[in-house]
């Protein structure tokens, strides 16, 4: 049985850092929280750079991506409380 940070329900796992502002941001929407995340990220460059966004650095660069000029695309699901 896996404990600590190796568990799957570890914030680790789920967590991403803003490219821009450094800001944390839940990739799962906040379920169960009471802060909802909105991530953004560029289909390309997510896996090279981990080019993750806010809502609010995503509207800066207008939806595309500063390295590759790609649209962003929106990674957290949409769930409705």
């Amino acid at each position: 049985m896996a404990k600590g940070i190796n568990s799957m329900g570890h914030l680790g796992w789920v967590t991403v850092r803003c490219r821009i502002c450094a800001t944390w941001l839940d990739m799962t929407g906040g379920v169960g929280r009471v802060k909802k995340s909105i991530v953004y990220a560029c289909p390309r460059c997510a896996q090279e750079y981990e080019a993750y966004f806010c809502r609010a650095c995503a509207r800066k660069v207008r939806y595309t991506c500063p390295y590759c000029k790609t649209p962003l695309t929106l990674v957290t699901p949409l769930v409705e409380a």
